[in-house]
């Protein structure tokens, strides 16, 4: 059983993941309707939760009460890696007479139940320490420094990180030795930068990892893959100078552990929506682009090696064993959602969880949980658990006039869940399958009774392998291989085309219709906005020609095709005029 935690206007709950989906014996239903903060530990095993009186930490598999601490304020909290440390955080506030206000973060001992250490954190946005994953460090960000602690002992400063002003750091997962990424800002036209260092090396530029330095940066978002080999970077700004996009401007910056580091080149320009690593740490999937959003998976030299094509997408999550990937988009988009085989590259299922505002994976890398949540949406709250074959095979809703805030997974550690083969086959499932019946466009009382013609605004792109091999064999191109065999395409793409377009000039001059237009193939007027003029409109008219060919030849015409036909007339008189006057 994977159980699922609830927290909405009902109380604080549990829910037996599949095949039950009972409520959880294992922990006593919390109905108070003030539960802000709520929080597993890394492996699952302890729960905490503030219901507005306490923070109460309890066992979940011996279902037993460990610890209450009186902080009724308390609106985050998070466990460290290894169960030793509770962090909580309450709002900061300045005394009355205006002096420092009391620390507002503490550090509990789990096994103790004392306070490790109080800080005063002002700030929500990181306000919890970072721990590597055995706990040996403890960094947290003072004015523009990183502060290192070891053991956890947080009484003495054990080292320090001082650049210029780092605004924001992350510490690597996994074994040591540890990593950090620090990023500081750009001021006074200096490039910002993000660099990586092991601690405690922390002597300077040249004691550095990797250094990668870059304008347009108001923030930015450092992802590190699991084996801690490297770092993706999305930079990006709050306004697009531009005035191209709404969403500001982005950028996919890349660095190793190794010194290397690259932009990646992304073929679509538009926003970054979202950027995944692959659990296996040598893969990363991007989606970005002005929608229809494109979708890429990169290797490590930042080489495309699969194209998903373009599609109503915003976001990419990786299954927690890497094997399926799901590219969905939700927020102001459908819900729609494409499940992927990564192996194989094929699609297994398109389930579609309308008004979903969270997706996770379950921890056995085969369920997957969607749900509709307040404040986002506040109307049709609750939550779908799916298999990724696209059964939904459970479904809450809450009744219309309470909330649902949060829902989400007990966590497990990796190797808990073995990976299993990837099925196609749809599961079965006693509810009724999601699809929606698909929306009718409206169409006007004088087309009803007629064929239907496709009205898309744009053709979406077909996904496509993008692992190039030369005469058979299985060594990726170089990138300038790769460009050169992208120009040689092109110029030969180029001359068919012209060639083309003489043979059809030459049919088209044996149409009496058309004879005006090809009698004075090269006139020029004299005035170049009437040339360009004459130029657009042989263009407009030749594209008729086209038409009519394939009306001809049988072809079911759009609406706007046939609208064109009919401007032909109009079109050769005002070509005629353009002569004339000459």
């Amino acid at each position: 059983l994977f159980p699922l935690a609830v927290r909405g206007s009902e109380g604080l709950y549990m829910v037996n993941g599949p095949p039950s989906f009972t409520e959880s014996a294992a922990f006593q239903r919390d109905s108070g309707k003030n539960c802000k903060a709520v929080g597993f530990s890394k492996d699952g095993s302890l729960f905490a939760w503030c219901n507005g009186e306490k923070v109460n930490i309890v066992n979940v598999t011996r279902a037993e009460l460990l610890h209450s601490f009186d902080l009724p304020k308390t609106v985050c909290l998070e466990f460290s890696p290894k169960n030793n440390v509770l962090a909580t955080w309450q709002a900061y506030a300045t005394a009355k007479d205006g002096t420092a206000g009391v620390p507002n973060l503490q550090l509990h001992d789990l096994r103790t139940g004392k306070c490790l250490k109080s800080f005063i954190q002002k700030k929500m946005q990181n306000w919890c320490p970072c721990w590597a994953d055995d706990e040996s460090i403890c960094a947290r960000n003072v004015n523009n420094e990183v502060h290192f602690f070891e053991n956890n002992n947080f009484n003495t400063i054990a080292n320090k990180l001082h650049l210029q002003k780092v605004s924001d750091f992350v510490l690597s997962p996994g074994a040591q030795p540890s990593k950090v990424a620090v990023y500081v800002p750009g001021s006074k036209g200096a490039p910002s930068f993000v660099r990586l260092y092991q601690y405690p090396n922390f002597g300077g530029p040249q004691s550095a990892l990797a250094n990668k330095s870059f304008f347009k940066a108001d923030k930015v978002t450092m992802l590190w893959n699991k084996k801690a080999t490297a770092v993706l970077v999305i930079a990006s700004t709050e306004v697009d100078k531009t005035g191209a996009s709404y969403y500001g401007e982005q950028t996919l910056h890349y660095l190793a552990a190794n010194g290397e580091s690259a932009v990646v080149q992304l073929p679509k320009n538009g926003p970054i929506y979202d950027v995944a690593w692959n659990p296996n740490s040598v893969e990363f999937c991007a989606v970005y682009g002005f929608m229809p959003a494109k979708a890429t998976v990169f290797n490590l030299k930042c080489d495309p090696v699969f194209d998903f094509g373009t599609g109503p997408r915003n976001a990419a999550y990786y299954s927690p064993h890497g094997h399926i990937l799901v590219l969905a988009g939700f927020g102001n988009l459908r819900g729609q959602m494409e499940v992927w085989d990564v192996k194989n590259y094929k699609l297994v299922s398109k389930p579609v969880a309308s008004d979903s505002t969270y997706f996770a994976w379950c921890p056995d890398g085969e369920h997957i949980v969607t749900a509709t949540c307040a404040p986002r949406l506040r109307v049709s709250n609750g939550y779908k658990i799916w298999h990724y074959t696209g059964s939904v095979l459970h479904s809450y809703e809450v009744p219309s006039d309470e909330e649902m805030w949060q829902v989400f997974w007990q966590p497990f550690l990796d190797g808990v869940f073995p990976e299993k083969a990837v099925k196609y086959q749809a599961v079965p499932s006693e509810l009724p399958s999601a699809e929606p019946r698909p929306a009718q466009a409206y169409r006007p009382p004088a087309l009803r009774n007629k064929p239907v013609t496709s009205s898309k605004l744009h053709e979406d792109e077909p996904p496509q392998n993008m692992k190039p091999h030369l005469g058979g064999s299985d060594k990726p191109l170089s990138k300038t291989a790769l460009k050169n065999q992208r120009k040689h395409e092109a110029k030969k793409a180029a001359k068919q085309e012209a060639k083309a377009d003489g043979n059809q000039g030459a049919a088209q001059a044996k149409t009496p219709q058309n004879a005006l237009q090809n009698a004075v193939p090269a006139m020029t007027t004299g005035d170049p906005e009437v040339d360009k003029k004459i130029k657009n409109l042989k263009k407009k008219l030749k594209a008729i020609e086209q038409l009519k060919e394939q009306a001809a030849a049988g072809k079911q015409l759009e609406k706007n095709q046939v609208e064109k036909i009919q401007k032909e007339a109009a079109l050769l008189k005002e070509l005629e005029d353009l002569e004339l006057g000459v």
